[in-house]
C-alpha cells in the first residue's frame, strides 16, 4: 500500500445534472408498430399486390382511357372470349386479355378505370367520415351537454336503415360521383362518432385524465392529448373495416342500380351488366367480381394486421 501514490489517483467531480440521466434505448412507437407489422411476411406480399393493383388502375387509364363505346357499331366485337378478340384485333394485347363486353368494350380497361373510382371512392368516404367522426366524437364522449343532443340525433337517425337512406338521396340529387360522395358521408359519420363517444367515455375519468383537468389543461388539448392517442389502435382497426365496407357499398348499391351513373366507370355496374351472360360469357362476369373482392379481402386483412402492431401489448 505505501507503494501506491497519489498519482494514481484522479478526483472526478460530481456532476448532479448527469447522474440524474437514465440510460435506456430509444422508443420509437411508430417504428416499433412497422416493424411488428412487416414481421408477417403475408403483409409484404398483400402490400406488394395492392401497390401493383393501384399503380395499374391509376396508370393505365391515363395512357389508355376507357371508352365502353368505342366499338359498339361493329357487332362482331360483341361477347369476344379472350382468344376470340385477340385474334379478331390482330394479337395478343393486354387490352383484350379478359375478352370483350357486351358492346364490344375491353373488360380490362374498365376493370382498371372501375377500380380506381372505386378506391378514389373509398378514401374520400373515410377520410372525411373518419375526420368527422373522431373530433365530434372526442367532443361527445367528454362534454355532457354535447352528449345529450348528439344522443337525440342519433336515435332519430340510427333508426332510419343505412341503406334506404343512401337510396333516397342517390335519388333526389342524382347519382353523379360526387353526389354517390355527399349520399356516404352525409350521415356516415355518425356511427362512428357513437363509436368513440363510448371509448372517450370509458377513459375520460381515468387517474391521468382527471389530474389533466385539476391542473386546469384546456378540453381540446385533453382530447389531443391524453384521449385520442389513447385510441390509435381502435381508430386503425376501425378504419380497417370502414376503407372496403365503402367499396362493398359502392358494387352492391351500383349493382342493384342505385349506385353511380352510367357514365362512371363503376365494379358493380359492370358486374350489373354482365349478371345476365353469367353462365354463357363468363368472362363477362367473373373478372370484375375478382377484382372488387381482392381490393376489398387486401384492404380488411392488411388493416386487421395494421391494428394489432398497433396495438402497444404486442411490441413487447
Amino acid at each position: 500500500m505505501s507503494d501506491i501514490t497519489n498519482k494514481d489517483f484522479q478526483f472526478i467531480d460530481i456532476n448532479s445534472i448527469q447522474a440524474e440521466k437514465i440510460t435506456a434505448p430509444r422508443y420509437s412507437y411508430w417504428a416499433s408498430v412497422f416493424r411488428v407489422f412487416f414481421r408477417k411476411r403475408i403483409n409484404i406480399i398483400l402490400i406488394v399486390l395492392f401497390v401493383l393493383l393501384i399503380a395499374s388502375s391509376f396508370i393505365i387509364p391515363i395512357f389508355a382511357p376507357y371508352n365502353s363505346y368505342e366499338n359498339v357499331t361493329d357487332a362482331k366485337t360483341y361477347n369476344l372470349s379472350p382468344k376470340a378478340a385477340m385474334e379478331y384485333f390482330g394479337g395478343f394485347s393486354f387490352k383484350w386479355i379478359f375478352g370483350t363486353g357486351g358492346q364490344g368494350n375491353s373488360i380490362f380497361y374498365g376493370i382498371m378505370s372501375s377500380a380506381r373510382t372505386s378506391l378514389v371512392l373509398a378514401v374520400i368516404c373515410a377520410a372525411i367520415n373518419m375526420t368527422i367522426g373522431i373530433i365530434l366524437g372526442a367532443v361527445w364522449g367528454y362534454s355532457k351537454r354535447f352528449d345529450q343532443v348528439m344522443l337525440v340525433i342519433y336515435n332519430i337517425i340510427a333508426n332510419v336503415p343505412y341503406i334506404l337512406m343512401i337510396s333516397v338521396l342517390v335519388y333526389i340529387i342524382g347519382s353523379g360521383f360526387w353526389s354517390f360522395v355527399f349520399a356516404l358521408t352525409v350521415t356516415g359519420w355518425l356511427g362512428i362518432a357513437y363509436f368513440f363517444r363510448t371509448q372517450v367515455l370509458i377513459i375520460r375519468d381515468r387517474e391521468y385524465s382527471l389530474a389533466s383537468r385539476c391542473l386546469g389543461t384546456p378540453i381540446p388539448r385533453m382530447i389531443s392529448k391524453n384521449i385520442l392517442p389513447f385510441l390509435t389502435s381502435v381508430t386503425v382497426t376501425l378504419l380497417a373495416t370502414e376503407l372496403p365496407s365503402y367499396i362493398s357499398m359502392e358494387v352492391f348499391l351500383s349493382y342493384i342500380g342505385v349506385g353511380l351513373s352510367a357514365d362512371v366507370p363503376s365494379l358493380g355496374r359492370m358486374i350489373q351488366e354482365a349478371q345476365s351472360a353469367f353462365l354463357t360469357y363468363p368472362w363477362e362476369f367473373w373478372p370484375p367480381v375478382a377484382i372488387a373482392a381482392a381490393i376489398t379481402i387486401i384492404l380488411y386483412v392488411l388493416g386487421q394486421n395494421l391494428a394489432d402492431a398497433s396495438d402497444p401489448r404486442t411490441h413487447m
